[in-house]
Parts: C-alpha cells; structure tokens; sequence
C-alpha cells in the first residue's frame, strides 16, 4: 500500500527544505576557509534528506505512544546538551587553533562556524541517546521520574484494556463496566474486528450466530455514554503470525491490559509480561463459599436423586441438596451445610433442614 497524499506533501517539503538549507549553507561559507562548493551543498543536502525518508519509511509501525516517549526523550537528552553549551567553547576553539586562526583574517567567523557545527553534534547525539533510552525503558521507569503524572492517569482513567473476539462474544464486559469495577478505555484491534466480520458472513449457523452476537455486544458497548470503545488500527509484526501473539503485541505496544476468557492464551500473555484480566478467573473468585455448618436461605424447586430430598440452586448456579426436605418443595427453607462434593459439573452441597425453618 502506497503512503497518504498527505504524507508525500511532508516528504516533499521537508526535501525541499532540506535543499535550501544546503545553498544556504554553501552561499555563507564562500569565501571562508571551510567553503562549501554550490554542488556539494545540494548533493549533500539530498542525501540526508533521501536518508531520512528512507528511515520514515521503515517507521511505519512507530505509533503515537511511542512518539510521545521519544519525545519526553529528546527532551531530556537536549536539556543536558543545552546545559554542557553553557561552557565558553567559542574560547576554547581559540586557545587550541590560536596558530591557525591567526593566519586567517576571518578567524571570527570561523569560530563561530565551529561552535555551531560542535552545538548542532552536541545537541543531536544527546538528544538521539534520549529518545533512545526513553523508547527502551517502560511505564515504571517514567513513574519513578515523574510519579505525580502517572498516578493522575492511572486513578482518573485507568489503563485501557484489549478486547479478544471470545472476550466481546461473551457479552460480560459490558456488565464489568457498567458496575464501576473495571476503568479504561476499550480497545478493539482492527484485526478483532474483522475476525467478527468473518464469523458474522460465514456459512456455518454457529460461527454466524456467534460473530452476529459479537457485533451486537460491540455496537452495545460503542452506544453506551460511560464507555469508551476505540477501533485500533495500529499494525503489528510480521513475526506476530497467530491472533494470540497479535493480541499479546498490541497489548505490550499500547501499554494495555488484555482480557480474555482463552486460558492457554492467559498464560502466555503472562510470561510475556502483559497483565491478563480473564473473565473465568473473575468468575471463579467472585463464586460464594460454602463451608461445612454454614446456614442458607434457598428456594427448593425440584426433588432429587432419593425420594426423600429436594434441590435449590444458589445464584451462581451451585445445587444444594436438601435431607428430608420433600415436603418443603415450592418454598423457602433455611438449610445446613452438612457436607460438599467437587464433581466435574461443579460443586454439589448436601444439607438439612434447620430447626424447620421454612416459609
């Protein structure tokens, strides 16, 4: 795909820019000791300019977040750069060439050249070892610099989250958020987007039901005034070749947390140092406990396996099978846990009646 019109504008100006720097540069220096021909000044100036092209063009992946990085960066590397200009290098220059400027009889001049040209080197390498340092560090490393910053964003928005295609099928989310439990704004890769399109347009009933479902949940959560949905359309590496190792880089690249109800990628994601947020883990610690001796109050609604008990569920769906309770079917009864079974359909509690408490 080729650029944006509006990016071959900016190519375009900043060669033209760069040439007049060149004639500017060999029209002041005619004349001097260090003159630059007209052609050198133009030939030079088209390579760099060619030169920095060609390394836009390899940024194409370099997102805003991480512009804004390099940025506090370069801010950083140029602010040390101006505090070491603060040294007289101009006197310098004339102690280490006095012989050699004296021979000159525009010696001021050519100081002055070169004190230019040592800020201007001076200036971009501290600034580039900035920007650099900055891209490879990571968010603890600007919350130890400027700590009141990161607590401001993190407290008042929260960092976003990375929705998976299960993840907005299942529909949870949008509950998550309304309750207040979960803050930050929730981010969509293009990439999830389209795997929806394609279940929503595929010929199989079920895949089609579930991508219909997705999209439905999406428009839901985009329609609702206190959420913040973001489509992403930022691009990930060709190494990314699965949808589990996409997700993981979008989330490192963002700087955002992912959810998920897929354990193996959960998993993953965690040894990649991303913070997972799994919907089953959730719901898992958000089911009651049931103890030996505890009381309940339940509905009993059915008979169970012997003739003698009944069956009430709690609401997260756990049964309790009540003792000689046939007789209280259709009603209320206050219970005791007896006894609890792990099964591979859940959580089975035995209990009995207690002092007949029923309503």
């Amino acid at each position: 795909m080729g650029a944006p019109p509006s990016v071959n504008v900016a190519r375009l100006t900043y060669l033209l820019v760069c040439e007049a720097a060149g004639v500017a540069i060999a029209l002041s220096t005619k004349g001097t000791f260090f003159e630059v021909p007209l052609s050198t000044g133009i030939l030079g100036a088209l390579a760099v300019a060619g030169f920095f092209i060609w390394v836009e063009s390899l940024m194409k992946g370099f997102s805003l977040r991480g512009f804004s990085t390099a940025t506090f960066g370069l801010a950083i590397g140029l602010l040390c750069a101006w505090l070491l200009t603060r040294v007289q290098v101009s006197g310098l220059l004339e102690l280490a060439f006095r012989d050699q400027l004296e021979k000159q009889d525009n010696s001021e001049v050519l100081v002055n050249a070169l004190k230019l040209a040592l800020d201007v080197t001076l200036f971009a390498s501290l600034g580039f070892l900035g920007a650099v340092l900055a891209l490879r560090g990571n968010r603890d490393d600007f919350a130890f610099i400027i700590p009141y910053v990161r607590f401001r964003q993190d407290a008042s928005s929260g960092q976003p989250v990375v929705l998976d295609v299960e993840t907005i099928i299942d529909g949870r989310v949008h509950a998550i958020m309304q309750s207040g439990f979960l803050h930050g704004r929730l981010i969509v890769p293009r990439f999830v987007l389209d795997d929806l399109q394609t279940l929503a347009d595929s010929d199989t009933n079920g895949d089609r039901h579930r991508g219909e479902r997705g999209l439905e949940n999406l428009d839901r959560l985009q329609k609702s005034a206190d959420i913040q949905v973001s489509i992403d359309d930022s691009k990930t590496s060709p190494e990314a070749d699965t949808l589990n190792a996409r997700l993981i880089e979008m989330a490192n690249l963002l700087g955002a947390r992912l959810m998920t109800i897929d354990d193996s990628l959960t998993k993953v994601a965690k040894l990649r140092g991303v913070e997972v947020l799994n919907l089953h883990e959730l719901d898992e610690a958000l089911k009651p406990t049931v103890a030996v001796g505890q009381r309940l109050r339940i509905a009993l609604v059915r008979t169970g396996k012997e003739d003698h008990q009944a069956v009430g569920y709690l609401p997260d769906g756990t049964m309790i099978v009540v003792n000689h309770a046939v007789t209280k079917i259709g009603h209320t009864a206050e219970v005791i846990v007896v006894s609890t079974l792990q099964t591979s359909g859940g959580l089975m509690v035995f209990s009995e009646l207690y002092a007949g408490g029923a309503s």
